[in-house]
């Protein structure tokens, strides 16, 4: 008789969990919890905005109708959203007044950026023993301007103690920088010296080049139609804090014959130089150095006609100063 008592108490009791668990479940405190809802995925259609006045737990057991809610833009990707514009957040004009800091504002940029500055360069002032001769040259340039455009002076010439001078140039450019490291400059020069005076249309560029070389390239035409090409490179190699050594290129083409400056056409000229510098302070560095120069095709025809030297090597001693 026992086992048949202990089946019903088992089927009743099976029967009371039953009924209780299907009681619960419309009050959502069922055994089986709701799923989840899924969180959108990337890339997906934005979903629809929530109604802040029927959430969705109010909506479920029918207490309100949630409002169709505008959907919300999708964020842009990471590096595609426009700049903000710049702010202008000048209370100072609050308290003085906007002319009075207008006048403000211009003098700081005036100090701080936008501001013109110059600087004069002596590279090359040196003498040397040149075919027994005691001789002088310099090369130098100064500027006037801003970050982008300037006036800049340069001259350069040569000569020997006791004689005559040889002859120079005074170029003025005007310099419109086109990058970070690069100008391009057009201007007038005017030959100096003995000899046929020369007028000339100039144009170029100069700058920094990739590993650190100053590069300039010229073109000028004369005011009687001759061309002429100058190309010219430096490097300052800084052995240490004050010790600099600077190798130096330069070449000179002319497109046609000019007799009265007896210039041949082609290649009339390089030079190759070498100059150990010490630098006392940055503004002041003198100097010894080598120097080797060379005249070719009928420019070299020309100075042997006249009896003169073509070239040769050179020792030279020297100052480079700025300020």
């Amino acid at each position: 008789m026992r086992a048949p008592f202990a089946l019903v108490a088992l089927a009743a009791l099976a029967f009371a969990q039953a009924a209780a668990a299907q009681d619960h479940s419309h009050h959502g405190h069922g055994m089986e919890a709701e799923a989840p809802t899924p969180a959108p995925v990337s890339g997906a259609a934005p979903q629809m905005a929530i109604d802040p006045d029927c959430p969705p737990e109010h909506a479920a057991m029918g207490h309100c109708v949630p409002k169709a809610m505008p959907a919300e833009p999708e964020a842009p990707a990471a590096g595609q959203a426009s700049a903000p514009s710049a702010p202008t957040a000048h209370y100072a004009d609050r308290i003085w007044g906007a002319e009075a800091m207008a006048a403000s504002r211009a003098e700081l940029k005036k100090h701080h950026g936008g501001g013109s500055f110059s600087q004069v360069m002596v590279d090359i002032a040196e003498v040397a023993l040149r075919r027994g001769r005691e001789t002088y040259r310099w090369d130098a340039e100064g500027w006037f301007g801003g970050d982008v455009d300037r006036l800049v002076v340069k001259t350069e010439g040569e000569g020997a103690f006791g004689e005559a001078f040889e002859g120079g140039e005074v170029q003025a450019l005007y310099s419109r920088a086109i990058d970070p490291y690069f100008n391009v400059q057009a201007g007038l020069r005017q030959d100096v010296g003995p000899g046929p005076s020369r007028s000339y249309a100039s144009i170029g560029i100069e700058g920094l080049a990739p590993y650190w070389f100053d590069v300039e390239g010229q073109l000028f035409l004369s005011d009687k139609g001759d061309l002429l090409a100058r190309l010219g490179a430096y490097y300052d190699q800084r052995i240490t804090q004050r010790l600099v050594l600077q190798p130096r290129a330069e070449v000179n083409l002319a497109a046609q014959d000019m007799a009265p400056e007896r210039i041949g056409s082609g290649l009339v000229d390089a030079e190759l130089g070498l100059r150990l510098r010490y630098e006392v302070v940055r503004e002041v560095a003198p100097y010894l150095g080598v120097s080797w120069e060379r005249q070719f095709g009928r420019t070299a025809r020309l100075t042997r006609a006249r009896g003169d030297g073509t070239g040769g090597f050179t020792f030279v001693a020297g100052l480079r100063t700025w300020f």
